[in-house]
This record gives structure tokens, C-alpha cells and sequence, in this order.
């Protein structure tokens, strides 16, 4: 992996959280994504389970994790299945982790190659009464293609069908929604990197640039920085692309008076950043464009100072919608009576501002968690408001990171110019 290692304590930390929330005799088994294939014999990147990650730090395929903190046996409590290197995998892939090596980055001492897990398994199933499985239950997941562990899934209660089985996910989307010191920090690396990337393009947009060669920037200083990867695929949207929420296409040339639409990140260590900003292709701002930016820019302060403790994502929400629905009003997209007359459950705003304000962020972009809890230190959201305006040929949405504290929230990508005149001066110095 392209990243600085990462101390073993914090997987450690996160099984012993985990394993405070266990009933007696739970056994616990995780599986790491399968490596997807594409076309012919060619595959994608692999990218590891998130929660397999997240208790192991282990970042190769074919990887099983078991917990079992009550065996008998303490050889038994923690135990790690790597897949072992071979003449042939040498080769063709590369060495996979020494024993060794998988003991240094997880913490874990009973490391077995994978050929020696059924062996294991059936040991251990015997002892145990309650099997904890783990799924993909994110609420927006689309799943078409049956995973590794749905597989397992399938094969353990096949095969044990008399044991309790309980889910996973509820018990690691918990943990996995507050962030220790550490994840924190991994966060603001890639935060700092995709800061990097985005002064980079401030003195490179300019009218007859495409948008294919913006991406190719921004992967170019993502990369030296030691991130993987975007976090996400890229969104480099000129003129009324801007209004499409995932155009993905970057494919059309920059045009002088449009403004270009960049929610790019990077990630770092499988941890994501997340920002979106909206600047103008010549260095300049309309004055139309510049009124729809400041009014977003003003939902966006006000957005911010609610993320306190306590907070509920889904009135937070609701309450963000009321202010751009007075800013829609001010810039004369939206007619005052007529709004006191709407359906209160088809708010008028949405026809310009149609997507949330926030959702958790960590080692997934759209990370895991529960909408209906407060908002706790430790946590880390986004706040991206937007006005899309499609009829004029552009939108605007601008967005940070934001981490919740005892005392109120830390914007983790304060110094990443977000002010209009800041953005057009520097843009006018490259």
C-alpha cells in the first residue's frame, strides 16, 4: 500500500470495543471482499471490506477475520487467515504478508494461511452459541452481485443450521461511527492531500481546458502524496453539467463565463475526504453566479454552527432546507406566496437543492450510520448545501468536513479557500 503504516494499536482498540458488546460464547467471522472482475480474464482494484479493515488493518484479499473471546483455548480468541505467497503468485502478483508482517499490522499472534481455516472453523463453531455474520446493510447499497461473506453467509448456516445467529453490521456501524484520535488524523491527511489538489487546479482552470485533463491533475497530486486513489469518482462538471449531481462523464471542454463544479477528494490509509467547490473557469464570478455562490456559501456557515452535540441529522436537515428556501426566495427563484401555500411535503426548494446536507464520512464516503442518533464527539460528517440552477446553465454546491466535539465542531477543511474573492484572486495569481 501506498500509505505510511498505521500503528497496530488502533485495531487492537477497535476488538476490544467490539468485543465489549459480545454476549458470552459469541464467535465473529469477517471475510474480505472479493477482487471484482471485469471483462475477459481482467479485474478492478481491489478495495478492501471496510469493517474487516477496520478491526485488522489487514489490506489484502482472500483475508478471513475470527473472534472468538471466549475460547477456551487463548490461541483461539483471535485468530487471522491470510492467503499464503507461493512460487506462482510471486510471480504473477507479488509477495502477500509474511505471518510476520500480518502480526505487525493487526496485533493479531495466531496467524494461519487460509487453506488452514475450514480446520479451524468447525472447532470453533462447535464450542460457540451465537454467531455474529456480517452484511452490507447501508440503507442507499444497491446490491446486484452476491459478496464473499453473503456467500459464507449461505455456506455457515447451511452447514450449522441450529446455531443463533445474530448480525454484524448494527455492532461495528455503532463503533465505526465514532472515531478515535487516530482515524482522525488518517481523515485529515487525506483532507490535507485533496487540499493540495485543489490549489493545484486553481492556477490551471482556464477557458478551452478540458475536463479529462482537470482529473488527470488531480490524480497526479493525489498520488504523490501517497493516497491510493480518489475517494470517490470524481465530479468535474463545467456549465450546466454543474446541475447534474454525479455527472461522471469530465468529458467537455471548459467554456469561458461557465463555472466549473469540482466534488473530487482523496482518500488515505481507506480513510476519505470529501469537498466540493465551485469556482469560475476565466477566474471570475457573473454577477448572477456570484449571488447564487453567496447565498450557498451563507446556508453553509449557518449549516455548520448547528453540527453540535445533540443534533439529529433529519430535522438538522429539514432546518438547513428552510434557510435555502429564503435564499431562493431573495434570488427570485421562488415566489413568497407561493410558498406558504406549498405542500409541506413537497417543499418547493427541493426543485433547486434535491439532496441532503450531511452524512457521516470514515472509511466509507457515504460511511455507516444511524440518521435518527445525535450527533457525538467523535463523529465526522459533511455539510454540502447547493443551489442548482438549470435554466441559467449552472450550480453551485460547496462542501467540507466537519468533525463533532465536546465543545462544538472542528471544520477540517478550514484552510481550503472556500471564499469567493480568495478563490478569484488566486485564481487570477496562477
Amino acid at each position: 500500500m501506498k500509505y505510511r503504516p498505521i500503528d497496530s494499536q488502533l485495531f487492537v482498540h477497535h476488538r476490544e470495543r467490539l468485543r465489549a458488546l459480545l454476549p458470552p460464547k459469541s464467535l465473529v467471522i469477517l471475510h474480505a471482499n472479493d477482487v471484482p472482475s471485469t471483462n475477459a480474464d481482467g479485474t478492478a482494484r481491489f478495495r478492501q471490506n471496510s469493517d474487516l479493515f477496520f478491526l485488522s488493518g489487514v489490506d489484502q484479499e482472500e483475508t478471513v477475520l475470527i473472534l472468538f473471546p471466549d475460547a477456551p483455548d487463548e490461541k483461539h480468541r483471535e485468530m487471522l487467515f491470510v492467503r499464503e505467497t507461493n512460487d506462482h503468485i510471486k510471480v504473477w502478483e507479488g509477495a502477500k504478508l509474511t505471518k510476520d508482517q500480518a502480526t505487525e499490522v493487526s496485533g493479531i499472534n495466531e496467524v494461519h494461511w487460509l487453506e488452514e481455516f475450514s480446520k479451524h472453523f468447525r472447532m470453533l463453531m462447535i464450542q460457540a452459541d451465537t454467531v455474529y455474520l456480517n452484511t452490507n446493510e447501508h440503507p442507499r447499497a444497491e446490491i446486484h452481485a452476491e459478496s464473499r461473506e453473503m456467500r459464507f453467509v449461505h455456506e455457515c448456516q447451511r452447514a450449522y443450521p441450529l446455531h443463533r445467529y445474530e448480525r454484524l453490521a448494527p455492532l461495528i456501524s455503532g463503533l465505526r461511527q465514532i472515531k478515535q484520535p487516530q482515524e482522525i488524523d488518517l481523515i485529515k491527511e487525506a483532507c490535507e492531500i485533496t487540499k493540495k489538489g485543489f490549489l493545484r487546479l486553481l492556477s490551471f482552470v482556464k477557458p478551452g481546458v478540458g475536463e479529462w485533463e482537470i482529473e488527470a491533475e488531480l490524480a497526479h497530486e493525489f498520488l504523490r502524496h501517497r493516497s491510493n486513489h480518489f475517494a470517490y469518482e470524481p465530479i468535474i462538471a463545467s456549465g450546466v453539467g454543474s446541475c447534474a449531481l454525479h455527472y461522471l462523464s469530465n468529458d467537455q471542454v471548459c467554456q469561458d463565463g461557465e463555472v466549473l463544479l469540482l466534488d473530487v477528494a482523496a482518500e488515505y490509509a481507506n480513510y476519505n475526504s470529501d469537498l466540493t467547490r465551485t469556482i469560475p473557469v476565466n477566474g471570475k464570478f457573473t454577477d448572477r453566479q456570484r449571488q447564487v455562490y453567496d447565498a450557498v456559501l451563507r446556508v453553509f456557515r449557518q449549516a455548520v454552527s448547528w453540527m453540535q452535540p445533540g443534533t439529529v441529522i433529519k430535522p438538522y436537515q429539514e432546518e438547513v432546507g428552510k434557510l435555502v428556501e429564503a435564499e431562493l426566495i431573495e434570488l427570485g427563484l421562488l415566489d413568497a406566496d407561493e410558498v406558504k401555500d406549498q405542500d409541506p411535503d413537497k417543499p418547493l426548494y427541493k426543485k433547486y437543492f434535491m439532496h441532503g446536507t450531511a452524512h457521516h464520512l470514515g472509511l466509507d464516503v457515504h460511511d455507516v450510520g444511524d440518521t435518527w442518533r445525535p450527533m457525538e464527539p467523535g463523529m465526522v460528517f459533511t455539510c454540502e448545501p447547493g443551489i442548482y440552477v438549470p435554466d441559467e446553465g449552472f450550480g453551485i454546491r460547496l462542501e467540507n468536513d466537519i468533525l463533532i466535539t465536546d465543545t462544538g465542531n472542528i471544520d477540517l477543511m478550514e484552510s481550503i479557500p472556500i471564499e469567493a474573492d480568495e478563490i478569484e484572486s488566486l485564481m487570477r495569481q496562477g
